[in-house]
């Protein structure tokens, strides 16, 4: 199986997911981290599923509409790793932490 890390960047942009949230005041936000955890750990069995995005940069669609996030990652397959790089929400535009 396919080794999956995740960037220090993305804790970040799960605190900034987090108070999004709860400025909505959605009672169920530490699900939605839970539901981004899962949606990424697909990677593990098929790490070339998400779309090509930038260059060897992969996207992966988690969720839909208000529980819609992307997951933008590279998978290494000298070394079976698939480094997830940032989270940010389907309605968001661009990344926070990275330059693409």
């Amino acid at each position: 199986m396919t080794r999956i890390e995740l960037a220090p960047a993305v804790a970040e942009d799960f605190d900034r997911v987090l108070d999004h949230l709860s400025h909505y005041e959605v009672a169920d936000a530490p699900a939605r981290i839970e539901e981004i955890l899962k949606g990424i750990s697909v990677l593990g069995h098929n790490p070339l599923m998400g779309q090509l995005a930038h260059g060897e940069l992969r996207e992966l669609v988690i969720g839909r509409q208000s529980r819609g996030y992307i997951a933008l990652y590279r998978y290494v397959s000298a070394i079976d790793t698939v480094f997830v790089l940032a989270i940010r929400s389907q309605r968001e535009a661009g990344y926070k932490n990275i330059d693409v």
